[in-house]
């Protein structure tokens, strides 16, 4: 009942919608005119390649994608001759993978129809699929059962406000994930919350979040190549604020202006989540009148400015290696950024009160290797009391390393599922 329903009165809407936003989003235009392009690329590929067995890796977008990213680069090294092919829904995650090595070719995921799910699985034909976290696609989970090709949704969440809990929903995502074959969260409550919609074909369990395993490997990566001139850190203690909006930044700057009087050898390295020319002119303008600034695109001239304001993308996980300190924004602005980026180079990690949507940054103060901030005056008493206690400095970055390392090792878990999936 469920896929006639679907398909009658919900994939108009969703499609008139799509539409809708064309006119308006600019980011839409390109992932519906980059579709037609994609399959075409696709069809070249599997021409070229044929009779190999095929994954298939579907996320949402680029952040979904980090998340497949330890599963397949383990896959590929126990399976080499594996194609992987991964779809994705947004610009975002289509385009930033273009040149990702471990994957042979990249799609966007065709429209939900039956018929587009029919002809995309007809010309891939793949061996398994595999979904990352939550966007899950009705017809192409219903068209991979009725071709008998295995299911997997992987680092699967559901909170206990989730919609696809309410009446009547809950029926329709029970049709939907019953035809799945496995489904592994990232904690045994988010598997019990699976369970109550009273699924009887996939396995469920609890293996963890594959976040955490990405982001102990790109630490480890990151430390091998600083991106700075070591004078510049040498004999200092560093705060870098990563991700900031704007309205971090009014809750940081003040803060930020007493702490660099206090301590003269503090140097702070701010990278906004947006590096747009208004947001740096912002930032310049708001620290004029108290402190020296330099953009990172001129490091090479530096004379002592102890703020540097990074004005291109890409190095942040490496700075967090130099840091002795973190302040990650969002946390004033909507939801807070990435938290375990940081942590997971051990070091404490400061930020805003908006963490609803993040659970791990939840834990990580739970723990104490994290610390809310709830305005100008908690922000500034937090960051002096971890930048003049080196004790207190040392046991909050062990509690922010070990709370990432605890976590590690879905990656192996997930494998000792989805591998069985591929080759029987």
């Amino acid at each position: 009942m469920w896929p006639i329903l679907y398909n009658i009165f919900v994939l108009p809407v969703l499609w008139t919608a799509f539409r809708v936003l064309w006119l308006f989003n600019r980011k839409v235009r390109r992932g519906l005119r980059g579709r037609t392009t994609s399959m075409q690329r696709l069809r070249v590929f599997i021409r070229n390649n044929p009779g190999r067995q095929r994954l298939w890796v579907h996320a949402s977008s680029m952040g979904e994608f980090e998340q497949a990213k330890p599963i397949i680069e383990e896959l590929r090294r126990r399976m080499p001759d594996l194609v992987v092919v991964a779809s994705f829904f947004s610009p975002s995650g289509y385009e930033n993978n273009l040149r990702y090595r471990e994957i042979d070719a990249v799609v966007y995921i065709p429209f939900d129809s039956p018929g587009n799910a029919d002809a995309f699985l007809e010309l891939l034909q793949p061996t398994a699929c595999v979904y990352i976290r939550y966007d899950v696609w009705p017809n192409h989970v219903w068209a991979c059962r009725k071709r008998g090709i295995p299911v997997m949704l992987a680092n699967a969440t559901m909170r206990d406000s989730s919609g696809r809990l309410k009446p009547i929903v809950r029926s329709f995502h029970r049709a939907v994930y019953n035809a799945m074959d496995v489904i592994l969260t990232v904690s045994e409550h988010d598997a019990d919350n699976f369970r109550s919609l009273r699924l009887s074909r996939p396995m469920i369990a609890a293996v963890g979040d594959t976040r955490y395993d990405r982001v102990s490997g790109k630490a480890a990566q990151s430390r091998k190549r600083m991106p700075m001139p070591e004078q510049l850190l040498e004999g200092k203690r560093t705060l870098v604020v990563g991700s900031s909006w704007p309205e971090d930044e009014e809750v940081l700057l003040p803060a930020l202006f007493k702490l660099l009087k206090h301590a003269p050898d503090l140097q702070c390295i701010i990278v906004p989540h947006e590096p747009t020319i208004d947001h740096l002119e912002f930032l310049e303008y708001k620290l004029a009148d108290e402190v020296e600034s330099l953009r990172w695109s001129y490091i090479q001239t530096w004379k002592g400015e102890r703020v540097l304001i990074v004005d291109s993308i890409g190095i942040l996980l490496p700075l967090y290696a130099a840091a002795d300190v973190a302040f990650v924004g969002g946390g004033f602005h909507s939801n807070v950024h990435n938290t375990l980026e940081p942590a997971a180079y051990g070091i404490p990690v400061v930020y805003g009160p908006r963490i609803g949507n993040s659970q791990e940054a939840r834990e990580l103060a739970d723990t104490g290797g994290g610390f809310v901030v709830r305005n100008k005056l908690e922000c500034y008493k937090r960051l002096r009391q971890l930048i003049d206690d080196e004790s207190l400095r040392s046991e909050a970055g062990r509690n922010a390393g070990n709370f990432v390392r605890e976590r590690s090792g879905s990656t192996e878990g997930i494998l000792a599922k989805l591998v069985p999936m591929i080759v029987e």
